[in-house]
């Protein structure tokens, strides 16, 4: 199974079309089996926008879409337009595999938030699933990604957030958010950041990106740049610190 991840695309005032429609014709040439959009569809939340939204995803082919709310769509009560142009799933369930989304947006609120009762939801899913790989996608990160600043809009509860993915036995975690790429290994589970699809803002990475996720015996991830290369996401977290270490000297 082949699972395209985008994030962030930002349609209004930054949204690059040149690069998002660049970028369908990449991804419809790779055959998704599943495309998970982890939020911030839109800039403002507003109608015009999700109009937008709507009608640039419509053009990327495949049957199984996943979406998620991010900040930015719930801003100018766009929380009420979210449902009305995409249909969130919580649970979709495939062969081998099982992905659950989790909503982590609140109104006009930049901060994210998992919150108890779902997170008891989530802990009650999880134990169904025994012989499964389990996969999340959210907006909002756990953990902070490097490059990107201060940085304090992590989910407000975090640390009960990956106590429950880690004794759930969870096997990917996908999150947007920050518009960097990055990937962490944590006591078996990976946590994958994409960076941003289509948007002009990005921190730390200055290249649009989406991630390819091919999903066999073992979850195989790596980056593409929207019209330019392929790149391993172990050798970019390697590449960065690398750099980093230079600057430092």
């Amino acid at each position: 199974m082949r699972l395209i991840q985008i994030s962030d695309i930002h349609c209004g005032p930054y949204f690059r079309q040149s690069v998002f429609d660049k970028a369908v014709d990449e991804i419809n040439r790779l055959k998704p089996d599943i495309l998970i959009i982890t939020g911030d569809l839109t800039e403002n939340g507003i109608i015009q926008e999700y109009e937008c939204a709507k009608r640039n995803l419509e053009n990327i082919n495949c049957k199984n879409k996943i979406y998620c709310s991010g900040n930015h769509d719930y801003r100018s009560t766009g929380y009420l337009l979210f449902k009305k142009f995409f249909e969130p799933k919580r649970v979709i369930e495939f062969e081998d595999f099982v992905i659950i989304t989790i909503s982590t947006a609140r109104p006009d609120r930049d901060e994210g938030e998992i919150g108890y009762r779902q997170l008891l939801w989530l802990q009650k899913t999880l134990s169904k699933y025994v012989n499964k790989k389990k996969i999340l996608a959210m907006h909002h990160h756990v953990i902070p990604v490097p490059d990107t600043g201060t940085d304090l809009i992590t989910v407000l509860d975090a640390g009960d957030a990956l106590r429950t993915f880690l004794y759930s036995n969870v096997d990917l975690v996908l999150n947007g958010h920050r518009h960097r790429p990055w990937i962490w290994n944590l006591e078996g589970l990976t946590i994958i950041h994409a960076g941003t699809l289509s948007s002009e803002r990005m921190r730390g990475f200055f290249e649009n990106s989406y991630n390819i996720i091919e999903i066999e015996d073992e979850i195989k991830p790596s980056l593409k740049i929207v019209g330019g290369e392929l790149i391993d996401l172990e050798d970019l977290r390697r590449k960065s610190f690398e750099e980093s270490a230079k600057i430092e000297d």
